[in-house]
């Protein structure tokens, strides 16, 4: 009874399984199933002691009480206590549903008494500050349940299992973990060239564009492309025109975790959001797919989509540009670099070494060897990841 998944418990009773219905009712009052376990347990126990008492005086004498009681200790361990229990824990749902229906009987039928045995037991736990009896149901905590999803196995498709664990860390990420930083940031500067503006949206690949004036500091809007369809193929789209289809732009702080972020874009009916410091000053900007990402994982399947940041070397080397994304280097080649601090290799570099390295300069964190390879002027440009020998990276 006490070694049933409680969770799988819960699962069969809310499908209206019987056996398990059944034994919820009992582990419901606790203190009560184990008066009446108890009971009938000490009862034939008490009573065989008795019995082979009589009998081994009558036919043994005194001499044969000893050896009786032996006797009897070892055939109660072994077939009333360790054989019983050990099969009734390797398998608790064979034995525990059926014995259900003969607890239930003799609950019926003992109950006065177990009923003054719990007042008693209960009386005696209150001294003592005990006083809640029933079944504790304490919730599962995030890692918990990240521990019973990852002993799943095969249970669970090893895809759904990572889906599953991304939406467990969701609030372990902020936006500023996974947004395209500033530098990185494609838009429209509305004080171009119109001929330029227009060739910029009809080869844009991207759905959504910034627009901003002069510089991304100052953003107006937001620009759906499609939007602008119709104007395209009249022949007289004009700025005016493509001022008036921008969407105001949405701004959010750069600590806001992914999960929070998540409802805001679902509540604001918003698709993209401009990332800004304690100050106001845009720092990149993150979208929807970026979260939902985080979740399903990639939904490219480009196998460049990290060539530009990652070249492996071979014999565990590899070349990483400064700008990479330690988060997602770290997800794509598990090299297993912090994460709690700056967002780029070049970042974390200049933290580490608290000086802006020259070239060849090199430092172990963990089992990687980081050597600098490139400097320009006042960040790392490029570096080269040795893993120590005997670890591997999928």
């Amino acid at each position: 009874m006490m070694s049933l998944n409680r969770y799988r418990l819960k699962h069969l009773s809310d499908r209206k399984y019987k056996g398990a219905q059944r034994v919820q009712n009992l582990l419901a009052r606790p203190d009560r199933l184990i008066g009446l376990i108890l009971l009938g347990n000490n009862f034939v126990n008490i009573l065989a002691a008795m019995i082979v008492t009589i009998l081994a005086e009558r036919y043994l004498g005194m001499r044969g009480l000893l050896i009786s009681s032996l006797m009897l200790t070892a055939v109660i361990l072994v077939f009333a206590e360790v054989i019983p229990k050990t099969v009734a824990a390797i398998y608790p749902e064979r034995v525990a549903f059926p014995s259900s229906v003969l607890l239930r009987i003799l609950m019926f039928i003992f109950y006065p008494l177990v009923w003054v045995l719990n007042k008693i037991s209960n009386g005696i736990l209150a001294i003592f500050g005990l006083t809640n009896i029933k079944r504790s149901e304490d919730p599962l905590s995030r890692e918990e349940l990240r521990t019973i999803v990852k002993e799943t196995g095969g249970v669970i498709p090893h895809r759904h299992r990572q889906m599953l664990f991304g939406i467990l860390d969701l609030e372990n990420a902020t936006v500023e973990d996974i947004m395209i930083p500033r530098t990185e940031m494609h838009g429209i500067n509305l004080e171009d060239e119109w001929s330029d503006i227009r060739e910029q949206i009809m080869n844009s690949r991207h759905t959504y564009l910034p627009c901003y004036s002069g510089s991304l500091a100052e953003i107006n809007g937001i620009l759906h492309v499609r939007k602008t369809t119709k104007y395209l193929g009249s022949g007289n789209f004009t700025l005016e025109q493509l001022t008036s289809v921008l969407a105001p732009p949405y701004f959010i702080p750069n600590q806001t975790d992914l999960y929070s972020q998540l409802l805001h874009f679902q509540t604001e009916k918003e698709h993209i959001a401009f990332v800004v410091d304690e100050y106001g000053d845009i720092e990149g900007l993150v979208t929807l797919d970026d979260i939902l990402e985080e979740i399903i994982g990639e939904f490219t399947t480009d196998p460049q989509k990290h060539e530009k940041d990652v070249i492996p070397l071979g014999n565990g080397m590899f070349m990483v540009d400064g700008s990479a994304n330690i988060r997602e280097i770290n997800r794509a080649y598990h090299f297993e670099l912090p994460e709690d601090g700056p967002k780029t290799l070049n970042g974390f570099i200049l933290e580490t070494l608290e000086d802006i390295p020259t070239t060849g300069t090199a430092f172990r964190t963990g089992p990687i060897t980081i050597e600098i390879l490139q400097t320009r002027e006042r960040s790392v440009k490029s570096a080269r990841l040795t893993l120590k020998k005997g670890k591997t990276v999928t």
